[in-house]
């Protein structure tokens, strides 16, 4: 008797996930496409809640099959998804936290996408719960993209139905030495060596839940474990990608998402002590990636910040922050007769500050906001110059030849 391969596995790394694990489950057992397809690999990382119990007793009765593995804590989310990644026969793997649940069409839409479209990662729409969720990708279901034509890179958790030849071949698996963002790391290292990637925006696939205990892992760990986790993507894009436009392109995602909140509204409350170690810590990131092409993707806001870190002010930093803080609107500065529009954030044309005015220059998505912008108005200007100067040359050629 041959037993078939299914399509997918659903992994579960499970640890006190007690009582959100009973809809967990439940969204798994209601899942539209055929049972048979499907196996689920559930890792108690050693729970004490009764969250082992529990998935032995689903695994009794789950019309799918289903493996339990019950192990010691492991500390992280890496270990429990690593084991089940090892003991996965599906063609494809997804990763479900035991605190969040599937939509009921999530699998067999994600699966028919990757099938159809013959792509290596599929996102399924993400809905919050009682927490925020990632928008700006679910715009319209897309057959085939990529992290440079889209905007996947800002959701980078695991929650993905990815091809297990793709992890195999490539040898991936989450890094068990960080204790957040490890599930950005593999899932940008998926978007970028993958096939293509597919986006299904027309049906919820997966709630995002917010525990009412606060335990979710995105809200642990100390500032200094954030700098290990953007350190480490940094580090995966600079392997991957050459340096350049597209390089760029996607360590906004790092600097915008993982460090500048380090210099945000909490800064203010840090200790002496702990700014000088977040200065210390962010340094050989901004010195080794910090770029102009990374400096231009950002709100002024954003990038007079992160060029303040940059270039080790804290003496200037609080000012900024404080202002950022407080939700106030930059005066708009509108120079050479519209086309530039700088926006007066603390320490513009201070002599004393010595901030450079291009740190405060809007690019046309921000400056668009203020009235008397006119976008482009630059680059009219010099193609007329360039223009003007070819028909001075070519008259010049022309009496030159007469």
């Amino acid at each position: 008797m041959t037993v078939t391969q299914p399509d997918v596995s659903v992994i579960i790394g499970a640890y006190e996930a007690m009582p959100y694990l009973i809809e967990c489950l439940a969204s798994v057992e209601a899942q539209t496409i055929d049972p048979t397809r499907v196996e689920v690999i559930a890792v108690d990382d050693g729970s004490t809640d009764g969250t082992g119990e529990y998935l032995e007793e689903f695994a009794e009765r789950a019309p799918m099959h289903v493996l339990v593995i019950r192990q010691e804590n492991s500390g992280g989310p890496s270990g429990p998804r690593n084991v089940g990644l090892g003991k996965a026969t599906g063609r494809y793997v997804f990763f479900l936290d035991a605190d969040d649940r599937l939509g009921p069409e999530a699998l067999e839409r994600m699966v028919a996408m990757a099938d159809r479209a013959g792509t290596d990662v599929v996102l399924g729409k993400v809905e919050g719960v009682n927490r925020s969720a990632p928008k700006s990708m679910w715009g319209k279901t897309v057959e085939r993209t990529d992290v440079f034509s889209s905007n996947i890179k800002f959701t980078l958790s695991a929650q993905k139905l990815f091809r297990r030849a793709l992890l195999d071949r490539h040898g991936m698996r989450f890094d068990e030495s960080l204790f957040t963002g490890e599930d950005a790391l593999f899932t940008m290292e998926a978007y970028l060596r993958a096939d293509g990637v597919s986006v299904v925006a027309d049906h919820t696939c997966y709630y995002l839940v917010g525990r009412d205990d606060g335990k979710h892992v995105t809200k642990s760990g100390s500032y200094t474990l954030r700098f290990d986790s953007a350190r480490a993507l940094m580090d995966l894009i600079a392997e991957l990608v050459p340096a350049g436009g597209r390089r760029d392109q996607l360590m906004v995602r790092p600097f915008l998402v993982t460090l500048l909140p380090q210099f945000g509204p909490k800064y203010l409350t840090d200790s002496e002590e702990i700014r000088r170690h977040k200065f210390e810590l962010a340094k050989p990131l901004m010195d080794t990636y910090w770029t102009e092409g990374v400096a231009h993707r950002l709100k002024v806001h954003e990038r007079l910040r992160l060029h303040l870190v940059a270039e080790q002010r804290p003496d200037l930093l609080p000012d900024v922050v404080k202002f950022v803080k407080a939700k106030k609107q930059a005066a708009a500065l509108l120079e050479r007769k519209g086309r530039r529009v700088y926006l007066a954030y603390p320490h513009f044309r201070d002599r004393a500050a010595g901030v450079p005015d291009s740190v405060y220059l809007a690019e046309p998505r921000e400056a668009r906001a203020f009235p008397g912008y006119r976008e482009g108005g630059v680059d009219t200007f010099v193609r007329r110059a360039v223009r003007k100067a070819r028909r001075v040359l070519t008259s010049r050629e022309v009496r030159h030849a007469a």
